[in-house]
């Protein structure tokens, strides 16, 4: 026998007539009846472009690689650029994974700590490793790694309150920048297929399909080199100079046929939002060489590129334990290094 039964004229549901003559818990069955609040929801509108085709099947066949490469991985002590008692910060190479840079750490570790560690009756596991802050699998250059739970606490939230000070650099291909300093802000938010969008600066506090929000992300860029040309400065002796803003509220309008140069940019993210300083230089017209995903060439010159190049440079904050400021700066990688070589040739 069935659970329930319908009258024959079950099939007339739809009809406002009938709907009365039937309980609430059969409404799911009329087509055109929504309980869904979102299903007429007026989502704001990406400004970024959505992902290129061709960069699916590059980007799986990069992570198969990086795969590969980060099981084999290991630290090497040049690659650690700061360690105290709290706190180690190491260089991360390009095409490796974060956590296969945490899982290389232990052995880097004096002995004498974890000699110390064992006293005090941790036997089971002498270190309480956290990464304080993560980079893309192609991003090289500074992740801190705290020894405790406490002091990992201490700096995520530092970092989450945007209390730590950074500095990228990245190699861009496009119609270079009028301005030696831009400051860029706009909205940061996934699009209903998932993938990370710029946003007007006006719908920064909507709602986006899946729930999330727009939240606000600002980048400032300075032009360390056009071709060649200019002078390169040290993230310390950066100064605010006479600098363009840009506040996004419409799709950029990009010239495809302008010329395409090499632009060797630093960024200083005045907010911690996925992808941002790749994102903000699609926006720019200044995509990141190697970054398929945000529109930057795969081919340049005869050359294929197998990542993008961004690299984290520098991290200063306040130390989560001694309260003394800490400065820590890695050294540029080989593209970064040859961008600038006609400086000092």
């Amino acid at each position: 026998m069935p659970f329930f039964s319908l009258p024959q004229q079950s099939f007339f549901l739809c009809c406002p007539k009938l709907l009365s003559k039937f309980p609430k818990t059969l409404l799911f069955l009329c087509p055109k009846m929504s309980t869904n609040p979102n299903s007429h929801q007026n989502y704001p509108t990406p400004l970024s472009p959505p992902l290129p085709s061709i960069s699916k099947d590059i980007e799986l066949a990069r992570a198969m690689t990086a795969s590969s490469k980060s099981s084999l991985f290991e630290l090497s002590r040049s690659d650690i650029l700061y360690e105290d008692e709290w706190l180690i910060a190491v260089n991360k190479p390009q095409g490796i994974y974060c956590d296969s840079v945490l899982a290389s750490i232990p052995r880097f570790l004096s002995d004498s700590t974890v000699s110390d560690r064992l006293s005090d009756g941790n036997q089971a596991s002498p270190f309480e490793l956290h990464l304080a802050n993560r980079l893309d699998r192609d991003t090289s250059g500074i992740m801190v790694i705290t020894k405790s739970h406490k002091v990992a606490a201490a700096l995520v939230k530092a970092f989450t309150n945007h209390m730590v000070h950074k500095t990228y650099v990245a190699f861009c291909i496009g119609s270079a920048p009028k301005s030696e300093r831009i400051t860029i802000k706009s909205g940061h938010g996934r699009s209903k297929f998932g993938a990370w969008r710029v946003y007007a600066a006006g719908d920064v506090g909507r709602k986006l399909p899946g729930g999330s929000i727009v939240r606000d992300m600002g980048t400032t860029f300075e032009v360390l080199s056009i071709n060649g040309q200019q002078s390169y400065k040290e993230p310390s002796e950066s100064v605010k100079d006479e600098e363009t803003s840009v506040i996004v509220e419409e799709k950029a309008v990009i010239d495809v046929d302008a010329q395409k140069d090499e632009i060797l940019v630093r960024a200083f993210p005045r907010s911690g939002r996925t992808h941002q300083i790749r994102l903000h230089c699609q926006y720019l017209g200044i995509p990141i060489r190697g970054d398929v995903k945000y529109e930057g060439v795969y081919e340049w010159k005869g050359r294929r590129y197998d990542a993008h190049e961004l690299h984290a440079e520098s991290l200063s904050f306040q130390h989560p334990v001694t309260g003394f400021p800490v400065m820590i700066q890695a050294p540029l990688p080989l593209w970064a290094s040859q961008a600038l070589q006609p400086l000092t040739d």
